[in-house]
């Protein structure tokens, strides 16, 4: 080879690595364009965030995160703007400058941030607060306060100039539309703050009714601690979690660089593709993973914690795999066994309500079985902080802002809740009710101007209202006299004109009123100078109106019913009929059903017996007829017609029509093949219910109590739920039934005493049976023994030889020993998901503890119910997935016989 042709040679080589490597640089950018386009993505989506900057001058975008900060003048009207002290300046990646600047409170008891989410109240939120003093008075002191959310204790701030910064985290359950986050003073120094965060969370799985949880420990294990990357956080966290990097005692570090896509993937808690990414695992020679937490809380606080575990497989395995299965021990209670799938996440949730010594302590072991030792890739530790106390009634707290509005009141102490915590707006007085009303309001000397503003009439626990010394005008509302509590009405010094009405002259002669009006030059306090009544007076024309608006009301329901065909109207809740003028029939279709004579029973409640029947148009129903020795009778008839009427819901048995003549009272319902649970979970029963099919029904049955809790307005407690309450259609979708003992509540947070029996053994709410208060969460109760009963194959009460047993009392020491091959129901031969299972299991139990406020709302219950189902649909299809391979191995490795 001539020197032309080696040059030649050369030139093609370096052509084909300079084509190389802009084809990997080419790759590498479209990788950095696509990770960027997804934090973009994610940036845009954070329209749930509320992110302040207290003290802060401008609103600014932080460039690590993509996080919109805010200024802090539209969130709190008090306090005054400072920074730190320059040689406190700090530069911490991730978090901007919130730390250096802050928002001081040396006046007023209680100052309060005023947070109003779109998505409202009902809803969950992350809520974080930064703390860094930073000398910033130059007084080199100690500063300690309190941290209140809503009207609940939250933490206790203590900051000095020795101390690095700090945040508290919480998670947020808010029963109201806005969010005070407020800073008590507590005497040992001026409250400030740095930051205030806000992340809606409700299509996380972090969901909790019963308190608030408090993160103590948010560990990502496995990764390699650098000046820059101490933690991760969004954008790579959607939630806005801080993870920590962390390491175990007598662990190794494991990693990936393979990708993990959360984004397709069915986890709900969506972790970071960072922190799945790395793990750690017992060290050479050990099987087991372990740590220790230590409660710093006070001896008279006994917190429930709970736990979360995240999981990833991030070893892929070569032929032949090797297993890895391990269990969980948690404060000596024992979960699993649980195996991993190749970069797909799992969780595991605990909670632990008794804690020894204020101790957290987990190991994670891998079984005799297991070929490869256990792994760990991040956990968390909540604290379930209670809420003892409620807010302000929201009726008051609605007309208190309405008159803060109205006379433009600019008092420093009028923010956050009216009564709580701790102090009361000036001028105002609560009583001790849980949740509190306001009782007295001294608005004298206000400067009040303009007519007296309807709002007050609003308040109707009231028993002292003071205007006095003031310039309102116009006349005095006829409406004080309707206040039931009120007893001190003082006008005087005012300009308000016109008669005096008789309704408040009269109480306040009759001593019930202590009335006062002097001062108030134009208005007249003597009968003569009442005006003349008018031909048709206003309370008249008022009542002409209403008698008019009820007969048109009366009129187009009749006509909209005879247009859908509606078999019956009844008009006895609205003008007071007697029973034989309840029933008008349909001039375009007649209701007519055949029952075979009442032959085929296909079920039988306190109604009466249920038949098979079938309409006009070849369809079949249910008719429920009224029995002469029904425990229920006319009235409940009545109620169960009226409810039915207006609650419509896929998940809910629905109404055909009913009849109501003479003695012949019936309820016509659509029809369900498949009869109900309590039937088809029967130990006789041939045609035996999958796993899937049960986790299908759970999700149906917790959609129609959901809707009936948080759809309905006002609630509807349903009083009597049970597997022979669940009616299954041919499908087996799942529909809840028997309405006739329901009971609407006029707020979602009204109790009711009811003395009334409800409910059925084995399934009624302890706390409901001892007290007589009955609420959305005695149905919870009742659903979680539901649930028990989809696992298990048991009944609520099970008979024995030696008495009877509950259900809870059964699966107890089988839970406790972690055996949930004895627990599931042994018809399904092993059938099922383990990790499915227990996360099953594990939302009954959350179900059923003797207090109501430990137990979660419907909405979260049926939240979790999904993720189960998800998880089992997801694991139906990988084993589907890997017997079809499976088939089409053995079919290509068989031998060719021609």
């Amino acid at each position: 080879m001539d020197g032309g042709q080696i040059l030649l040679c050369y030139i093609k080589v370096w052509v084909i690595l300079l084509l190389l490597s802009a084809t990997f640089q080419n790759s590498k950018l479209a990788a950095k364009n696509t990770e960027q386009d997804k934090k973009r993505k994610l940036a845009a989506d954070n329209s749930g965030f509320i992110s302040i900057d207290c003290g802060a001058e401008a609103d600014y975008l932080d460039g690590d995160t993509g996080i919109s900060y805010k200024t802090d003048k539209d969130f709190i009207s008090t306090g005054k703007n400072t920074v730190v002290a320059p040689e406190y300046y700090l530069t911490i990646p991730y978090f901007g400058n919130v730390v250096n600047s802050l928002r001081t409170f040396p006046e007023g008891k209680r100052n309060c941030y005023t947070l109003k989410p779109r998505q409202g109240k009902n809803q969950n939120y992350y809520v974080r607060a930064f703390f860094h003093y930073g000398n910033y008075d130059s007084e080199n002191q100690t500063h300690k306060f309190d941290l209140y959310i809503g009207v609940n204790y939250w933490a206790t701030v203590l900051a000095a100039k020795n101390m690095r910064w700090t945040y508290y985290n919480i998670i947020h359950y808010s029963v109201t539309d806005t969010i005070d986050v407020c800073l008590v003073n507590t005497s040992s120094g001026v409250p400030f703050i740095n930051g205030l965060d806000l992340r809606f969370m409700n299509d996380s799985p972090y969901r909790t009714m019963n308190g608030s949880l408090s993160p103590v420990v948010q560990a990502d294990l496995g990764g390699h601690q650098t000046q820059n990357s101490i933690i991760i956080r969004y954008k790579d966290d959607v939630f806005d979690r801080i993870w920590w990097l962390y390491n175990l005692t007598d662990s190794v570090s494991i990693g990936t660089e393979t990708n993990i896509d959360i984004q397709s993937s069915d986890d709900p808690y969506r972790l970071p593709v960072e922190v799945l990414r790395t793990a750690v695992q017992p060290r050479n020679g050990l099987n087991s993973l372990s740590y220790n937490y230590t409660s710093p809380y006070k001896e008279n606080f006994t917190p429930e914690f709970r736990v979360y575990f995240h999981f990833a497989e991030i070893l892929e395995q070569t032929a032949p795999a090797k297993l890895r299965e391990f269990t969980i021990t948690l404060n000596g209670l024992n979960y699993g066994p649980f195996t991993l799938e190749y970069l797909k996440p799992l969780t595991i949730r605990s909670n632990i309500t008794q804690v020894q010594e204020g101790q957290v302590r987990f190991s994670i072991n891998a079984t005799l079985r297991s070929d490869l030792p256990p792994i760990l890739n991040a956990f968390e530790i909540f604290v379930l902080w209670p809420l003892p106390d409620s807010p302000t009634n929201q009726t008051d707290v609605d007309a208190i802002m309405a008159i803060k509005k109205a006379y433009k009141i600019d008092r420093v102490d009028w923010q956050g809740d009216p009564c709580l915590p701790l102090t009361t707006w000036s001028g105002l007085q609560c009583n001790d009710d849980n949740p509190p009303r306001i009782i007295s309001l001294n608005l004298s000397s206000s400067q009040l101007s303009g007519n007296i503003d309807v709002s007050l009439l609003s308040l109707t626990s009231i028993q002292s209202l003071d205007l006095s010394n003031n310039e309102l005008i116009g006349t005095v509302p006829e409406a004080f006299a309707q206040l039931p509590n009120l007893t001190i009405l003082d006008l005087s010094e005012n300009k308000l004109t016109g008669a005096v009405p008789h309704s408040l002259k009269e109480k306040s002669n009759s001593g019930q009123l202590q009335l006062s009006l002097d001062g108030n030059l134009d208005l007249c306090k003597m009968d003569t100078c009442e005006k003349k009544q008018r031909s048709f007076p206003v309370p008249v024309i008022a009542s002409v109106i209403s008698v008019s608006v009820l007969l048109l009301v009366s009129i187009i329901t009749i006509l909209w019913r005879l247009k859908r065909g509606r078999l019956n109207v009844s008009l006895s809740s609205s003008v007071g009929l007697s029973r034989k003028e309840l029933s008008l029939k349909s001039k375009n279709q007649p209701f007519t059903y055949v029952t075979n004579n009442f032959q085929i029973i296909i079920g039988e409640g306190g109604f009466g017996k249920v038949y098979l029947g079938n309409l006009k148009d070849g369809r079949q129903v249910a008719v429920k007829l009224l029995s002469q020795s029904s425990r229920q009778g006319y009235k409940e008839f009545l109620a169960e017609v009226q409810l039915l009427m207006i609650v419509h819901h896929k998940n809910l048995v629905s109404l055909v029509g009913y009849c109501n003549e003479d003695e012949n009272m019936a309820l016509v319902y659509e029809y369900m093949a498949n009869g109900n649970l309590k039937e088809q979970l029967l130990e006789n029963n041939t045609n035996m219910l999958n796993w899937r099919e049960r986790l299908q029904i759970a999700v149906d049955s917790a959609h129609g109590l959901e809707y009936l809790h948080n759809g309905c307005r006002p609630p509807i407690v349903h009083r009597d739920l049970k597997s022979s309450n669940i009616l299954l259609t041919e499908n087996l979708q799942a529909k809840i039934a028997d309405f006739g003992l329901s009971k609407a509540f006029a707020t979602e947070a009204d109790t009711h005493v009811i003395t009334v029996p409800a409910g059925t053994p084995g399934y009624i709410d302890p706390e409901f049976r001892a007290s007589g208060n009955l609420n959305k969460k005695s149905d919870v109760y009742s659903f979680g023994i539901l649930l028990c009963e989809l696992i298990t194959g048991q009944p609520p009460i099970i008979k024995g030889c030696k008495g009877h047993t509950h259900i809870l009392q059964w699966v107890s020491p089988l839970i406790e020993r972690g055996d949930i091959q004895s627990i599931i129901d042994p018809r399904l031969q092993g059938e099922f998901n383990t990790n499915c299972a227990w996360k099953v299991l594990e939302i009954a139990l959350s179900c059923v503890p003797p207090t109501s406020i430990q137990r979660p709302d419907m909405s979260d219950i049926l939240g979790e119910l999904k993720e189960c189902l998800a998880m089992e649909m997801s694991s139906e299809m990988s084993m589907r997935d890997s017997v079809e391979m499976s088939l089409v191995l053995s079919t290509n490795m068989t031998p060719n016989l021609r």
